[in-house]
């Protein structure tokens, strides 16, 4: 183990070497900076800030790991200048690798590559990049995805994409509970094409949010009060968004023995737990259950209804009844969320005040509880209708009349 290691951490010197022999420019992603043994918590939910300019594109926030103090930390969402005419950002992302969860370096390049297949939002559906597109030396931005005042960005189009912004909130890619996407060809080739790492103001934005203990995850429990910003490392003023929503953040206790390595050299700590995943995302069929109902504070933080798996012999009408309303409580919640979102989206127009901003919060709190109290309620409805009914016995054909 100790030898595949070592040519592990050899094969990523290399690649970093190559790197720095040809600045500017990469033949392949240097793809490792970070391996932890346990996975990184959920994507919280947040608002983005309006663009401050043009030519600015957007990086989508993530969860950074901090060797030193062995704990994962924010890196709030930004607005980027585009360091090239024609370059888009290729979020970082964490993925399994075997071993332990390696984090992949994000770079700029005149194709987006893979990214994972996380849903970061707001453009970023795990496949490519919907939120603009160069037209010659000019970046051209959806309004449909994007928090844009035309008043300073005029070049704008609608295309309209679901924007989920973190539904599934899931963090990292690979088995227990990540998501399970395999590059594409065009992805792949991307990765080796031309590209730039990240630019001086996003690394400078790093050190910012790696300094801030407000954004480590063991501060925040996976609610960070900056989860974005107008500028990089802008960490306060008006262009500041906090998360609306967060994920349980319950690192193993042994967290600081040897759960982070640098360049890539697989993390062997013993207390590794790989199948049981303290920071597994909540879905269907891992969340935990309690007698009380969870409280959600908003659309987007509830998981989405499945059907169970149908068992043989299953009745085929029952099942078929179970998805109609499955799909369509799924679609309320989507039209719930995006009536949310675009309530908060009106209060940060409005600069809204503390006050106001509570009473909202908390409308949507309860919008979103009785929401889900009507869909369990006819979850319990449809269940029943399936038990068996009491019938009275059928009346024996050969008993005899009994003389009145």
């Amino acid at each position: 183990m100790r030898f595949v290691n070592a040519v592990r951490l050899l094969a990523i010197m290399g690649m970093m070497l190559g790197a720095i022999a040809l600045p500017g420019a990469a033949s392949a992603q240097v793809a490792v900076e970070f391996s932890v043994g346990f996975a990184p918590p959920p994507l919280p939910v947040y608002d983005q800030p309006i663009c401050p300019g043009e030519r600015y594109i957007w990086t989508p926030g993530y969860w950074a790991w901090d060797d030193d103090d062995q704990d994962y930390y924010w890196v709030p969402g930004t607005w980027v200048e585009a360091p090239e005419v024609g370059y888009l950002w290729t979020p970082g992302y964490w993925g399994w690798g075997g071993e332990a969860y390696v984090f992949h370096v994000g770079y700029w390049g005149p194709v987006v590559g893979f990214y994972g297949g996380i849903d970061y939002g707001w453009g970023y559906t795990g496949r490519g990049y919907y939120g603009g597109r160069w037209d010659h030396d000019h970046f051209y931005y959806n309004r449909e995805v994007n928090h844009i005042d035309e008043r300073v960005v005029r070049n704008v189009y609608n295309e309209h994409i679901e924007n989920n912004v973190n539904i599934t909130r899931v963090s990292y890619n690979g088995p227990n509970g990540g998501v399970n996407v395999r590059p594409t060809p065009q992805e792949d080739a991307a990765g080796h094409e031309r590209h730039i790492p990240p630019v001086a103001v996003q690394n400078q934005h790093i050190q910012a949010a790696r300094s801030n203990r407000e954004l480590h995850a063991s501060e925040n429990r996976g609610k960070p009060p900056i989860a974005a910003t107008a500028r990089p490392a802008a960490f306060s003023g008006n262009g500041v968004v906090a998360a609306r929503a967060g994920g349980n953040y319950n690192p193993p206790p042994n967290r600081g023995a040897n759960n982070g390595n640098r360049g890539g050299n697989a993390a062997t700590s013993n207390n590794r737990s790989e199948n049981t995943n303290p920071n597994r995302p909540p879905n269907a069929s891992n969340r935990a259950e309690t007698n009380k109902r969870p409280t959600y504070n908003h659309s987007n933080e509830v998981p989405q209804h499945n059907v169970p798996q149908a068992e043989p012999n299953a009745n085929q009408k029952y099942q078929q009844q179970q998805e109609k309303l499955a799909q369509k409580q799924n679609q309320e919640h989507q039209k719930l969320q995006q009536q949310q979102d675009r309530e908060h989206q009106q209060a940060q127009q409005q600069s809204a005040n503390a006050a106001r901003q509570q009473q909202m919060e908390q409308h949507h709190q309860q919008q979103t509880q009785q929401m889900e109290q009507r869909h369990e309620q006819q979850t319990q409805k449809m269940q029943q209708s399936q038990q068996p009914r009491q019938q009275a016995p059928p009346p024996r054909q050969n008993e005899e009349k009994k003389p009145h």
